[in-house]
């Protein structure tokens, strides 16, 4: 797991900017800060891909370049994700994208509280590629959970990778023990779950914020 917050950097100072009550009135500034968090994880995730060498033409000679190995799909659960999955793809240019509409369902029982219901999901082959699942919001692993074993009728990806901004340790428990061959990255890891299964501290409904009230 790679956690952004563990070293003092610019990352901080745009996690703030999220929290901050007064700040997400602006939600411009909102959707930005969510996009720079994307631009910062995604920096760090390619430090751990494969890279080839290539020898690049320029207007004076030839210089020997890296590029990336193996393709790269973002996969992004609608429509909170939608500012995140923009900053992983300004950094990640050439990727292929796959949306996923998923959310909180109705009441199960006591113990399991909701069910997370899909409505939508449209991918490219994700055969021996990248898979990187995005959503700004880790609370339970729930809706992470299940959209990654949507997405495998789409092909085997040859990594997977899950980027949030805000993490419950709940939630991180839940996706180490369900999907333990993923890796996580993270911007942040808060207290805890309320009874409501929303992040203590966090900073409240990212999609509401970004976007407006559903």
């Amino acid at each position: 797991m790679f956690l952004l917050s563990q070293k003092p950097s610019i990352a901080d100072h745009y996690l703030a900017e999220l929290r901050d009550v007064n700040l997400q009135k602006d939600r411009m500034r909102f959707r930005r800060n969510l996009e720079r968090v994307g631009e910062l994880l995604a920096y760090e995730l390619s430090k751990t891909l494969t890279f080839k060498t290539e020898q690049v033409e320029t207007p004076l000679g030839q210089a020997s370049s890296r590029t990336l190995l193996q393709p790269v799909v973002l996969a992004t659960i609608l429509r909170a994700g939608l500012p995140l999955h923009e900053g992983f793809l300004n950094m990640f240019d050439k990727a292929d994208n796959a949306f996923i509409g998923a959310y909180r369902g109705h009441h199960i029982n006591a113990e399991e509280e909701f069910e997370v219901e899909m409505d939508y999901i449209t991918s490219p082959d994700l055969t021996g590629k990248i898979l990187i699942l995005i959503d700004p919001m880790l609370a339970t692993g729930r809706s992470m959970e299940k959209v990654y074993h949507a997405l495998l009728r789409f092909g085997i990806p040859a990594q997977t990778h899950i980027a949030s901004v805000i993490a419950s340790p709940e939630g991180v428990d839940y996706l180490q023990k369900r999907i333990p061959h993923c890796r996580l990255w993270l911007g942040a890891v808060d207290q805890k779950l309320n009874e409501h299964w929303y992040i203590v501290p966090g900073l409240g409904d990212a999609g509401d914020l970004a976007y407006g009230e559903k």
